[in-house]
């Protein structure tokens, strides 16, 4: 498809690009897959995207996608499966209209490895889950989703679980 400039067409590509790439901070997890599907929701489609698993050796960080088994003393089985992991969130970025491309990073703690990333890739928005931790802080937006919002210059969209019904019983609701 052949995109004339001053086209509608030119102008979205052109506002896409402006925007910068997003990185999705995915480590296997139903919130990740999550973060993803809102994001594909709330940004522009044709987006460049990043999907990085952060990984270590031993204490792995991620959940390996179908159940996979592994050594997690063994680096190389542990990067092969962080791979794997990276590759399934891009299918899932690409599923929600981003243009996405996958990355396994060794790094300690995670948020590192995910602010590092965002610096070296020029990224403009960082998407990541919030699982909801214990504390205050952490009842907010997690541990690695407050590391990596206080530590990047990125803005960062921030997605929490939904809440069951016993949760919300109570609180006001918008309408």
């Amino acid at each position: 498809m052949t995109v004339e400039p001053g086209t509608a067409e030119t102008a979205q590509r052109d506002v896409v690009v402006a925007l910068g790439p997003v990185l999705f901070a995915y480590d296997g997890s139903e919130l990740a897959a999550l973060a993803i599907e809102q994001a594909g929701r709330q940004l522009a489609t044709g987006r460049d995207a990043l999907v990085v698993c952060v990984w270590q050796p031993a204490d792995v960080g991620f959940s390996p996608v179908e159940g996979q088994h592994f050594d997690a003393a063994d680096a190389t089985e542990v990067h092969q499966a962080a791979e794997e992991t990276a590759a399934y969130g891009a299918s899932l970025a690409e599923q929600a209209g981003f243009r996405a491309q996958a990355l396994a990073v060794e790094a300690a703690p995670t948020w590192k490895g995910i602010v590092a990333t965002a610096v070296e890739r020029q990224v403009r928005l960082i998407v990541v889950g919030s699982h909801r931790h214990s504390g205050l802080v952490g009842h907010l937006v997690g541990s690695v989703a407050a590391a990596v919002v206080a530590h990047s210059n990125a803005s960062a969209l921030i997605v929490h679980p939904p809440r069951s019904r016993a949760e919300t019983s109570g609180s006001p609701q918008l309408t």
